[in-house]
This record gives structure tokens, sequence and C-alpha cells, in this order.
């Protein structure tokens, strides 16, 4: 097993280890290094991952929505205390979330900054569609973001990439087609913006592989990245996790200190949260 952390435990000891040892570090002139924990999350545009996403009718959770899980989800994400946030299938303002733009929401609520957008191209015949239209993935962040760029892939429905700018990172947020030739042709698009990036990189998302890993190692190995999840830990679905669709990936100069994959049901997926921080002189 890799290294795993117990959320809430976990947060409440950095907090007291950092103020007991701070005045020592300075005593010393010793700069501890700040460790950054980002939570990946695709939470299902809050319709739930039980019985209930399929009553009255089979998927009928999809278009009547349930106001009751977004507070829910709200709750656990604050609970792990991140850094940065990452959420896939984002409800930005439908008649299924009641006209509430759950990534705007769910920041304001968590006192961060959110940047967000629609996941299909800019001539993607979903844009004109009812609900379809207001789907789309989400990063929230502290104040310290640089920036952030939308960018899109060549093929598929699902297009959108979201790069977010840190001052010695970068982050790229992404979900992948559901076919397996689209998939690695949005592989091949997102390798060459990695190229592009002079930081560090880390990639989150849920990547849609099937057979988890091994269908992602050669671009992997091309890009310079590494699994957070060592262990290949299952996260779909979440009832009883048999596949590993999402992923937090980073390259080298990113020390990853801890991981886990909470077993909550909010949503299909299992969330991912992870703790890393900067090697010196990696930027």
């Amino acid at each position: 097993m890799g290294p795993s952390l117990s959320i809430r435990s976990a947060a409440v000891k950095l907090s007291v280890l950092r103020a007991e040892w701070f005045p020592c570090y300075r005593l010393f002139g010793i700069v501890p290094k700040p460790v950054m924990r980002l939570l990946l999350y695709n939470i299902r545009y809050a319709v739930g991952g039980g019985a209930s996403m399929h009553m009255p009718l089979p998927g009928a959770g999809y278009v009547l929505g349930n106001k009751d899980v977004l507070p829910e989800i709200t709750k656990f994400i604050k609970s792990v205390d991140p850094d940065i946030v990452g959420l896939i299938e984002v409800d930005t303002g439908s008649i299924r979330s009641r006209k509430v733009n759950q990534a705007e929401k769910i920041a304001s609520d968590l006192g961060m900054n959110t940047s967000y957008e629609t996941k299909y191209g800019t001539k993607s015949f979903n844009k004109m569609l009812p609900i379809v239209r207001k789907q789309g993935n989400a990063f929230m962040a502290a104040a310290r973001v640089h920036g952030e760029k939308f960018h899109y892939f060549d093929t598929g429905i699902k297009r959108l990439i979201i790069e977010l700018e840190m001052r010695e990172f970068a982050v790229f947020l992404v979900h992948l087609s559901l076919k397996y030739r689209h998939r690695h042709l949005q592989l091949r698009r997102l390798y060459d913006l990695i190229q592009e990036t002079e930081k560090p990189v880390i990639v989150a998302g849920d990547f849609n592989t099937f057979w988890g890993e091994n269908e992602i190692y050669l671009f992997m190995r091309a890009a310079g990245l590494t699994s957070a999840n060592p262990d290949g830990i299952p996260t779909y679905p979440s009832r009883s996790p048999r596949k590993e669709l999402d992923f937090i990936l980073y390259q080298e100069g990113i020390e990853v200190t801890a991981f886990e994959v909470p077993q909550v049901k909010l949503s299909d997926h299992l969330p991912l949260v992870c703790e890393f921080n900067i090697s010196k002189g990696a930027s």
C-alpha cells in the first residue's frame, strides 16, 4: 500500500505541527516545504450515486436532479480542507440543478475562487441542448492562482481541458472520451500541452480508462508522469469499485507525501485526495 492519510486528523495535526515547529524553523533559518492538498472528484452533477438516481424511472435523476446531494458534497469537500479542487461533471445552472451553478455555489461556500466551463467544443451541437449545454468541469483554489486557460481536444464529445497555473507548478483537469480511439487522440493533444509547459505538471481527471493504468502507460512514460495511486485503487463504481477511471498524475519536481481514496458514495465515482509539495529548484 502507498502512503495514506485520515483526512480530518491529518488536517488538524498538520496545522498543530506547523504552529509548534515554525519558531524553530525560523531560529535555524530553515523554511519548511509548504504542503498542498488536491481533491479530485467526479460529482456526477450532484444527482447522487444510489437507487434514488433511478426514481421514478431508470436514469430519471439525470433530468430531475437531487437537491439534497450538493450540500453533502460541499460538506465533504470542506472536511478535506483542500488547497485545490478539481470537479468533473458539474452542472453550471440547468433546470436539473434548479438553476444553481454548482461550481459557483461550492466555491462560495468554501471561500475559494472557481474557474469552470462547458466541456463541449465551441461548435458542438451539445451546446444547444437543454441541460447538456450546462454540463462542465471546474477548478477551485485559493487566491494563489496565477491564471487559468481553457484548451480543447480536437476529437471526442467531451473536449475541455482546464489549465490552472500556480507559481511553481501547473495542473491540467480533463475528462476523456468513452471511445478508446478518441481517448488516445486526446492523450496525444494532452502530451503536446504538457511539453509546452515549463513548470512541473499535475494531470488530474476522469480518464475513462476501462483497463486502468495499463491503457495510459505509454502516455505516462512519454510525458514523465507517475500515478499518485501506485496501488491502482479502483474508483468506479463507488458502490463496489472495480475500475480505475480517475487519476492524479505528476511529474518530477512534485513530491507526493500522502494519497487516499475516501469511501464517499455521493456520486458514482469515488474521490481522490493527494498531498504534495514542490521539490527545491523544481520551477
